[in-house]
């Protein structure tokens, strides 16, 4: 139990290595005057788009917590044991906390999105003027560091919140039930997270597709050049898109993972309890210490990254991903032999499957790296394609993109198979064997995946801030030699990104099952706790309420639930897309108005009004996140109150599954076709049977920036929204639960 406390010392070494790093970065040279103002004006939108977002959300969040409170204040509950009937006060403290947890877990979200944000929009600026004066080596230090700050951050403040409320709940409840009722923090987190990257997903792939079609395709001027109005908000849309949006998204995966482990640790608790076994708490704790010992890795890792001038820069990004690696299996071995092993007579094969964890997380970087970077065959096919017209380059995107479904599910299946296979082994001390062992091996292969999340985080992060790095190089004119070393650095950003949402899917993948698994638990558990009040005997039960952790497809009810969960993802998806679609046209529409309507501007006599395109996509993406967001809370309710809870289990399984696929389908594909453009653009592919490279301004170049597209709102509002909403679904079916009974 003593290393508990390093949850709170790595908590607060991880803050105060954040300050160092923001106090290091905001030190830096600022560059030219020019890109000053440009870098001034991304901090003003950033700025205006996250405030109006956030009162909204906020707004939102308030309303949702205390419908919360009331609904299960008036529920009948029980103790999670079964073992007697929770009276009204009770069940007005549960409903209440729950709705305070909702709360706390929203305002950290919010809160995490706004430090991606502050950050990034500052340390793009410092990365652009280390470009100019001191190359590569420099510049990926800055975006880099830069981008630590959101990591360490968002898993401190995920992993501190989740500690800190448990404790506080455990004052006076059973630390049984602690877990159930601070559900509502990953539930909140979920809820602000689905807003935040909706919002800000729409915003910056409708203002990208709007400064990409007119400027790059019909006016023919490069990529973020000063001339097109279009590109400060498709530069402010980086940062609340790919910044705020994604520090959410992963705090929210931290949090609602870490919770549904320790609600999968309730039955060995319990058992091990009963058995009079000592430090029992154990089996509820280990999930946070898990990531504090992941967060001293990836600190580890940050401060290894090294480029050099003359090597890819994603080499340098890949030795600090493994020294993480290397760091976080030495602290897996500390946490489960010399914390499981005070309750556990076998700690291996919990390390073994901790292992799993990590492998899969290996496993899904270089999957993604294969079908999304320019030197493999996936992007090459779509290069290839583009040689004879837009039509054919989305036709081989789209096959990329459904091919890469096969490999994540191959990883994810095996990493569920092997980790189930190996907690099943577990015992306790006396050889008991341990309940739900193979479930409990799950959670702690999800964990281990997550103890590289802050390092994975600030690679994601990295990306936007070289994107944005490299457009303050354009618009302040800078020269080509600066834009040659931000144009590499914004290619290796392009993959991080891609990377992180591999990564994210597939912890999702790992955690739903967790949090399917939490689900049955806690149907299970209350149905239990009904039953006993009803006067049914203990014997009799315990065995129907084990029936309602069979979930039967054949039964009419749980069919229509799984195929409403399956519709949900493609309503949801289509949803997303279409609020793109239409407000791109708008940003399409106003760029071409003012290269027809402002005098000298295509001559480069005048200057644009960027401040129009903000406006009209910040505006946008508020009103397009509303119907999208409802949908997806309101759903699984509907489904749960009128088909009842055994099939919101196949409703939730089913929209799992295939959130999961169609998300990797939209993330690899969209990243696939934009690398494809960027590689035609470095000059680096020369095509079979050619001499030369294809050039950037080629119709080549044209068709690849058409597919590009077409991927952008794939890969950066659908994909990423539904990473959110499968632990969305998750979350909120755990909160509501006692509703569907």
């Amino acid at each position: 139990m003593g290393l508990v406390w390093l949850v709170p010392i790595a908590g607060i070494a991880a803050i105060l290595l954040a300050v160092y790093l923001i106090r290091d970065t905001l030190a830096r040279d600022k560059g030219t005057p020019e890109m000053q103002d440009i870098a001034a004006r991304i901090v003003e939108g950033a700025n205006a788009f996250l405030r109006r977002q956030y009162m909204t959300i906020g707004g939102l969040a308030i309303v949702a917590a205390i419908a919360i409170g009331v609904v299960l204040a008036l529920l009948s509950q029980t103790d999670i044991d079964g073992d007697a009937v929770v009276t009204s006060a009770d069940k007005l403290g549960m409903g209440w906390r729950t709705a305070v947890a909702f709360l706390v877990g929203a305002i950290c979200s919010g809160v995490a999105g706004y430090i991606g944000m502050f950050v990034s929009v500052r340390a793009n600026l410092r990365t652009a003027a280390a470009a100019a004066r001191g190359g590569i080596r420099e510049a990926v230090a800055v975006a880099m560091r830069g981008g630590a700050v959101s990591g360490f951050l968002i898993v401190a403040l995920s992993m501190l919140g989740v500690t800190g409320i448990y404790y506080a709940y455990s004052a006076d409840a059973k630390a049984e039930i602690v877990p159930f009722l601070i559900v509502g923090f990953g539930f909140g987190a979920s809820f602000v997270a689905l807003f935040a990257q909706l919002g800000g997903g729409i915003y910056t792939k409708a203002a990208d597709m709007g400064a990409d079609l007119v400027g790059k395709v019909e006016a023919g001027i490069p990529e973020d050049d000063p001339r097109n109005a279009g590109v400060i908000a498709d530069l402010v849309g980086d940062n609340v898109g790919d910044c705020a949006g994604r520090g959410a998204d992963l705090f929210e995966s931290t949090a609602a993972e870490s919770i549904g482990a320790m609600i999968l640790g309730v039955a060995a608790y319990v058992a091990a309890t009963k058995a009079g076994l000592p430090n029992a708490q154990v089996w509820i704790l280990f999930p946070v210490v898990m990531h504090a010992f992941g967060l001293l890795a990836s600190m580890a890792g940050v401060f290894s990254v090294r480029a050099k001038e003359d090597e890819d820069p994603m080499n340098a990004l890949n030795r600090g991903f493994y020294v993480s690696v290397v760091v976080a299996v030495g602290g897996l071995a500390l946490a489960t032999f010399m914390m499981l092993g005070q309750v556990v007579g076998n700690p291996g094969w919990l390390f073994g499957a901790g292992l799993v964890g990590i492998a899969t997380s290996i496993a899904f970087v270089y999957i993604t790296r294969y079908y999304t970077e320019g030197k493999f065959r996936p992007v090459q096919d779509i290069i290839e394609g583009a040689r004879t017209g837009p039509g054919t380059s989305v036709v081989a995107g789209t096959a990329v993109g459904f091919e890469t479904t096969m490999s994540t599910a191959v990883v994810v299946g095996a990493a569920i198979w092997a980790s189930f296979w190996l907690g099943g082994h577990i015992t306790f001390p006396d050889g008991s064997p341990v309940v739900h062992g193979g479930l409990f091996g799950i959670a702690v292969a999800t964990m281990g995946m997550l103890m590289t999340a802050a390092y994975v985080l600030a690679m994601d992060a990295f990306g936007p801030i070289t994107d944005n790095a490299s457009g303050i190089v354009e618009m302040s004119g800078a020269g080509s030699a600066v834009r040659a070393v931000t144009d590499r650095l914004d290619a290796v950003g392009n993959t991080t990104k891609a990377l992180t949402k591999g990564y994210a899917m597939g912890s999702a993948g790992l955690a739903a099952f967790l949090l399917f698994s939490a689900y049955l638990d806690t149907i299970e558990s209350l149905k239990l706790g009904q039953l006993l009040q009803q006067g049914v005997a203990v014997a009799q039960a315990t065995a129907q309420a084990a029936e309602f952790r069979r979930v039967d497809i054949s039964v009419p009810t749980v069919f229509i639930g799984a195929l409403l969960g399956a519709m949900l993802i493609f309503l949801f998806s289509s949803m997303a897309m279409r609020a793109v679609g239409r407000t791109a046209s708008a940003v399409i529409d106003e760029v071409r108005r003012q290269f027809r309507e402002i005098p000298g501007l295509m001559e480069g006599k005048a200057r644009p009004d960027y401040a129009r395109c903000v406006d009209i996509t910040a505006r946008a993406g508020l009103r397009e996140m509303i119907m999208p967001g409802i949908l997806a809370v309101s759903l699984p309710i509907v489904v749960g109150v009128v088909l009842k809870a055994q099939a919101v289990a196949g409703f939730l399984m089913v929209g799992t599954i295939v959130g999961m696929l169609l998300a990797t389908y939209l993330n690899n594909a969209g990243g696939a076709w934009d690398n494809a453009k960027k590689t035609i653009e470095t000059g680096t592919y020369i095509p079979k049977g050619a001499k030369e490279p294809l050039k950037k301004g080629s119709a080549i170049h044209a068709a690849a920036v058409v597919g590009d597209t077409v991927g952008d709102p794939f890969k950066d509002t659908a994909g990423p929204a539904l990473h959110v909403l499968v632990k969305l679904l998750a979350t909120i079916t755990l909160v509501m639960a006692p509703l569907f009974l």
